[in-house]
């Protein structure tokens, strides 16, 4: 059984109203107990964040979304990872090979997820990509 550990884009999409929401819904429906971490969470209250300041979701709808996401934590519908050293220090070891487009978060995700031993489910084909050319196994969520 693959276990997937769910990058910001796929809840972003999974709470809030956007292109990629159902087939996001779709594949979720089929992952048993996915995994994120503290840096998906805060991730997620800066993409929150931008779709207030856009005008895309309102003060409320975002409080929402956050309550919502909070109580899904709460109810284990996520397994919860820990970052520390090694995955810091993964990242990094990409970032320094000056071969891979990656951003230093992404670069995190991925060590995230390469560590613990779990695939890593994005709508972000770039990353999709990345995690292929690193042996991350992945998926892309597309439309």
């Amino acid at each position: 059984m693959i276990v997937f550990y769910l990058d910001t884009c796929v809840l972003a999409a999974y709470y809030c109203p956007e292109p990629l929401s159902v087939a996001v819904g779709k594949a979720l429906r089929h992952v048993t107990l996915p995994a994120t971490s503290r840096l998906v969470a805060c991730e997620l209250s800066s993409a929150l964040s931008q779709k207030v300041r856009s005008g895309e979701l309102s003060r409320s709808s975002a409080g929402a979304v956050l309550a919502q996401f909070k109580k899904h934590l709460r109810d284990g519908h996520f397994r919860s990872v820990e970052i520390g050293p090694r995955e810091y220090d993964l990242a990094e070891e990409w970032l320094n090979s000056f071969s891979t487009p990656l951003r230093a978060l992404d670069a995190l995700h991925l060590a995230v997820a390469a560590s613990h031993g779990l695939a890593l489910l994005t709508t972000d084909k770039a990353l999709a990509v990345a995690a292929k050319s690193l042996g991350v196994q992945s998926k892309l969520i597309s439309a």
